[in-house]
């Protein structure tokens, strides 16, 4: 049996029980965002915890996909310095280091100088690093998609504008601190 809705709060929804104890405790908290944030946050580690999952069945994680993401998204010849890799993965240059460090020992990437006497580090995928892309792009692409048609094509143009939006918002008043990862 379904209880009445409180206000805007459902208090059979674990959510909005959070933001009604609030209030039921101290009212006049600002429980507004509660039921924004707390779903994001939810939906961010359901979702986290799958593409895990999904990336081990392949024998690979997150940090491997992004690595060789970014040298597949960059088109031929797959290959960025370290520093456009570091930009564009948002995570530190000690990090790109040791993902370096096990994609080459895996074969792949190859690392080499830009050029003779140059500091610069030429990162190129190789046919393995590339062949393993590809399938790791379909898997977690395909299971996204499966997962995100639980909603309309409708409802998927409206949620990715209205999140285009928040994020925007956020970033203005938050910045940018490039979070790779939920919780990173």
């Amino acid at each position: 049996m379904r209880c009445a809705v409180v206000g805007d709060y459902n208090p059979d929804d674990a959510v909005d029980a959070v933001a009604l104890a609030w209030l039921r405790e101290r009212p006049g908290t600002p429980v507004e965002g509660i039921g924004i944030v707390t779903r994001l946050w939810m939906c961010a580690k359901l979702l986290g915890e799958d593409r895990r999952r999904v990336l081990a069945s392949a024998g690979a994680d997150t940090a491997t996909l992004d690595l060789l993401s970014v040298l597949r998204r960059s088109g031929e010849p797959y290959q960025l310095t370290t520093r456009q890799i570091t930009e564009q993965t948002g995570v530190t240059a000690g990090a790109i280091s040791q993902r370096l460090a096990r994609a080459e020992n895996a074969g792949l990437v190859e690392r080499s100088s830009a050029a003779q006497g140059s500091r610069l580090v030429l990162v190129t995928l190789t046919a393995a690093g590339h062949e393993l892309v590809e399938q790791l792009v379909d898997r977690v692409l395909g299971r996204e998609a499966e997962l995100t048609s639980i909603l309309t094509e409708q409802q998927q143009a409206e949620l990715t504008e209205l999140l285009r939006v928040f994020l925007d918002g956020l970033r203005g008043e938050l910045g940018d601190p490039g979070v790779a990862h939920v919780g990173a």
